[in-house]
């Protein structure tokens, strides 16, 4: 009876953190919306000037939990690997709700708690996000675009396997740029 339980319980979680619809508006495949961001030193970052490379967009949040969780092993397993490789951009997008001077201390907040060192910028009003996924959709998500440009992989809160997943999807795509 355990097993079969067991077995229901994997096969819902795979329905609900598949790459099925979670919230998201775009598909693996589809064209990935660009946009233009400013970062933390107001120099404009716009994906359209980056396509060709292996783009990691991580949506978060200062008051998501589940994103502090994330970031570490982002920061480890994706960022100190492959940081200094000219084929690979991440960016992580800070899901504002509206525009406030403190949003900029939130963001540092999470920082320090998080020790992540790669570049965080604020999504004010969630402009970007709502390119991505629905209005009222929540993150943790990440978006890995391949050098053509397009969706390659979604994710959505965090799971190691998925978390791995990925990892093993954006390797693909490097090994594919050489």
């Amino acid at each position: 009876m355990r097993r079969i339980i067991l077995i229901i319980l994997l096969f819902s979680f795979q329905l609900s953190f598949g790459q099925g619809d979670r919230g998201y508006i775009i598909n693996v495949g589809d064209k990935a919306p660009t946009f233009q961001v400013k970062n933390n030193n107001d120099e404009i970052f716009n994906l359209k000037q980056h396509l060709g490379k292996i783009i990691m967009i991580q949506f978060t949040a200062s008051w998501c939990s589940v994103c502090i969780k994330e970031m570490p092993y982002i920061e480890k397993e994706i960022w100190q690997k492959y940081k200094n490789n000219d084929d690979f951009i991440l960016i992580a997008l800070a899901k504002d709700t509206e525009k406030r001077p403190q949003k900029k201390k939130e963001i540092q907040n999470m920082i320090d708690k998080t020790n992540v060192t790669y570049p965080i910028m604020t999504d004010h009003d969630s402009q970007i996000f709502e390119l991505f996924a629905e209005e009222k959709a929540g993150v943790t998500r990440n978006i890995i675009i391949d050098q053509n440009g397009h969706i390659a992989f979604l994710t959505r809160l965090f799971e190691h396997t998925e978390f791995n997943e990925m990892k093993s999807n954006i390797d693909q795509l490097l090994k594919k740029k050489h």
